[in-house]
């Protein structure tokens, strides 16, 4: 049986939008509302949607990056959502995150060695000696040649300044890595580099991965179970040949049906969803989706759909499964 790493149960995160008077809270930014999902040890659960669906804030409060509004986060069975800075200091060594801007994340003012080698300072991990074999040995790990480690992130491509990420998150030995949009900024010839090496390293490592991405190909390869994320709430979670076979809801079949074939012969209808995504600060009642949903009926603006898993380990929150 799989063992669960990480479970976050009705998860919320809500930004306050302040007044000109007084400063008080006028209206909230509902950016995550009520998630609930799971990742168990060595897999990765691939987590897509538009951009503002909330996939990042999402990731990011699960790892206390951003302190959650309401509901758990739980860790190896320990529940660390009310954890102060101080207590969650140990388990950072354990949760670590690649951002998605290559070159934004990395300090332009430290050579590559010693980006690599913070975590190792911070959490106070070996001698000096030490630490600088890690970040030789972490550097041919992913790819990159050890005498470059007095360059800076200016001297490099696109593709090796993530790969100085995946360094700089890996040299400390974590479990959990949430890979936050890990290849959108890079060419697609470097892509499938990251991808083959993000894969490598989490056989040779027994990571596991929380995969956030727009490109449901690439979610497809990556991803052992996929969650669909729209407007801050879960809308469908399948294993994830499943999922990209029998989708249910009427967003994940919108979202799938524009990925494109690799076979002219295949002709596949383009489901195309009217209008924008809601605010978040103001979204829609009842489901969040029937704004811009074909089936939208009168329940769906009144009732909130309630997720029912209609196949082992597959469930999908929207009326017309609750109807049928």
């Amino acid at each position: 049986m799989a063992t669960r790493l990480v479970e976050v149960q009705k998860l919320k995160k809500w930004f306050p939008i302040k007044g000109v008077v007084f400063s008080t809270t006028v209206a909230s930014v509902k950016a995550v509302d009520e998630v609930s999902f799971f990742i168990n040890q060595g897999e990765t659960l691939g987590l897509v949607g538009e951009s503002g669906s909330g996939k990042t804030t999402a990731g990011r409060t699960m790892l206390k990056l951003l302190q959650p509004t309401g509901g758990k986060i739980i860790y190896k069975g320990e529940d660390i959502t009310k954890l102060t800075p101080n207590q969650m200091r140990p388990l950072r060594r354990n949760m670590q995150i690649m951002f998605q801007d290559p070159y934004g994340s990395l300090n332009p003012r430290m050579p590559v060695g010693d980006i690599i080698q913070e975590p190792l300072d911070v959490h106070g991990i070996g001698t000096r000696k030490e630490r600088r074999q890690a970040v030789a040995t972490m550097m041919e790990t992913v790819g990159l040649r050890p005498e470059y480690e007095r360059r800076y992130p200016h001297e490099f491509s696109g593709g090796q300044r993530q790969r100085i990420g995946v360094a700089r998150a890996l040299v400390i030995n974590p479990e959990l890595l949430v890979l936050d949009e890990p290849i959108s900024a890079l060419d697609v010839s470097i892509q499938s580099q990251i991808i083959n090496l993000l894969q490598e390293l989490q056989q040779r490592l027994n990571l596991t991965y929380l995969f956030i991405a727009h490109d449901l190909a690439v979610v497809r390869h990556m991803s052992d179970r996929v969650a669909v994320m729209y407007l801050g709430k879960i809308v469908e979670t399948a294993e994830n040949d499943e999922l990209f076979d029998h989708p249910l809801h009427p967003y994940t079949q919108a979202l799938l049906s524009a990925v494109p074939v690799p076979d002219p012969e295949v002709k596949r209808e383009r489901i195309i969803l009217q209008g924008d995504i809601p605010s978040p600060v103001n979204p829609p009642s009842g489901c969040h989706f029937r704004t811009r949903c074909p089936y939208a009926m009168p329940i769906c603006k009144e009732q909130e759909p309630l997720a029912i898993e209609v196949a082992p380990g597959h469930t999908v929150a929207c009326h017309l499964l609750t109807k049928k």
